[in-house]
């Protein structure tokens, strides 16, 4: 059934089971966090998705291409490391911070203002009028996601809130620097040295919090679909969706990752946002699709379409 799809429908069902995984992770980690802590969540989560992209590269033997590599340039791989590092901690952070994880994610749609007014900073890409509404769309979605009311700054957001811009201006920091890079190297490698990096970090981490490596069933096979679906079959499913369809059309469908966190939050823990969060969370979605679709298009006018060999 799968060889009787278009290359374009092949290429927009990978995204949409990309972003069914990385909706799933806020789901799984969450509530694995709710009954361990953050050091035993991270030294698993990290040592399955180090074992699991450590197999994949192995198996398509994209290690081999590390002895091509000179000394300098190795560099980038440092780099994105620890940005990585201080990404992902702030990351689950702000998941065990805020009670919903549909919140998180609604609040996360600002990784996309922040990808793209650094794209027109660093990378000195084009920024439209369409954009621009996109832009003022989602920060007032995501205004009336974290807003929660008081006489004081600190009292005016939802616990959380600081974490999570902080996340999302690190996240689009490090896409910025990986999109300058990523071009002279294998994808699926430098996922690896992503897990790499955070297992190395989460091993430190763990051995110095002293805590115990035994941890409730439950949260281990939370952890375990959470670790499969998200770091590794998400991105795989990314990188394959980039190979039918190009990356801006990709990013189109997983602009929908809130919808899903949202059903899934409700089926998991019952829980569901307040009707403004609701309303900003649904706003902060239409001002993401406005900016990628605008960005889609502006990458067809201006160049022909690419995608990905893998």
């Amino acid at each position: 059934m799968f060889k009787l799809l278009s290359e374009q429908n092949k290429g927009y069902l990978f995204a949409l089971l990309a972003t069914i995984g990385f909706a799933n992770v806020y789901i799984f980690s969450k509530a694995a966090m709710n009954q361990i802590s953050l050091a035993q969540f991270w030294f698993y989560w990290f040592a399955i998705g180090f074992v699991l992209t450590g197999t994949f590269n192995w198996i398509n033997g994209s290690f081999r291409l590390l002895k091509k590599l000179k000394f300098r340039e190795y560099r980038p791989f440092f780099i994105l490391g620890f940005l990585e590092i201080a990404t992902t901690v702030t990351f689950f952070l702000s998941i065990r911070t805020i009670p919903d994880p549909s919140v998180t994610s609604f609040l996360g749609n600002m990784f996309v203002v922040f990808l793209v007014l650094l794209g027109v900073i660093m990378l000195k890409e084009k920024f439209t009028l369409i954009e621009s509404i996109g832009v003022i769309i989602t920060i007032g979605g995501a205004f009336a996601v974290g807003y929660k009311g008081g006489s004081s700054f600190r009292e005016f957001f939802i616990p959380g809130t600081g974490l999570v811009l902080i996340n999302t201006f690190l996240a689009a920091f490090t896409s910025i620097c990986a999109k300058r890079t990523i071009h002279k190297f294998n994808p699926s490698l430098v996922n690896f040295n992503r897990t790499f990096f955070l297992f190395l970090f989460s091993t430190i981490f763990f051995i110095s919090s002293g805590k115990e490596l035994a941890i409730p069933f439950s949260a281990l096979k939370n952890i375990v679909a959470g670790a499969i679906l998200g770091p590794f079959l998400g991105i795989l499913f990314v990188y394959y969706s980039f190979k039918h369809i190009e990356a801006s059309r990709s990013s189109v469908i997983q602009g929908l990752k809130g919808l899903f966190v949202l059903v899934g939050t409700f089926i998991y823990f019952g829980i569901f946002p307040s009707n403004i969060q609701l309303a900003g969370g649904l706003l902060s979605i239409i001002g993401v699709l406005t900016m990628t679709i605008s960005k889609a298009r502006l990458e067809r006018r201006y160049k022909k379409p690419k995608t990905l060999k893998i």
